[in-house]
C-alpha cells in the first residue's frame, strides 16, 4: 500500500487546527489498548504470536489475535502462514507499518521524560526479567 499523495490529503498538517480527522483516525487506530506495545514489539522485525505475546507483559491471548487482526486489516501487519508441520504463523510489520517506528521511537523518548513508571508496569518488568 502506497501512501497518499499530497493531493488525497486532509491538508491538517499545514497548521494545526483545533480537529483534524486524518490525525485523529491514527491516534484512535495506533492508541487503542495494547496495540502501541504489539507494534513496538513487532519493529524489530518479523514475528511468530508466541514471540509476540511474550515480550508484551500482561497481554492476554485474546486480545493479541483481536490487535494482530485489526492491524492485518489495515494494512499494518502481514500475517504469512507457513505450510510446515505443525502449521506456523509469521507476523511482519508492512512497509505501512515500519513507517511508524519513528512515531513510535518518538512516544517512548516522551514517555521516558515525562512519565513515571507506574509499579504495575515496574512490576511486571521485574517478573519478565527473572
Amino acid at each position: 500500500m502506497e501512501p497518499m499523495d499530497n493531493r488525497e490529503r486532509v491538508g491538517c498538517t499545514a497548521h494545526l487546527s483545533a480537529f483534524c480527522p486524518s490525525y485523529h483516525q491514527a491516534i484512535e487506530l495506533i492508541g487503542r489498548r495494547w496495540t502501541g506495545a504489539i507494534l513496538r514489539a513487532m519493529l524489530s522485525g518479523e514475528a511468530r504470536f508466541s514471540d509476540i505475546a511474550s515480550v508484551v507483559p500482561g497481554l492476554s491471548d485474546r486480545l493479541l489475535s483481536e490487535r494482530l487482526k485489526e492491524l492485518e486489516a489495515e494494512g499494518i501487519v502481514r500475517r504469512t502462514v507457513v505450510a510446515s508441520t505443525p502449521v506456523r504463523v509469521d507476523y511482519a510489520l508492512t512497509e505501512k507499518g515500519q513507517a511508524l517506528n519513528e512515531v513510535i521511537a518518538a512516544v517512548s523518548t516522551w514517555a521516558e521524560e515525562w512519565l513515571a513508571p507506574t509499579p504495575e508496569l515496574t512490576t511486571l518488568e521485574a517478573a519478565r526479567e527473572k
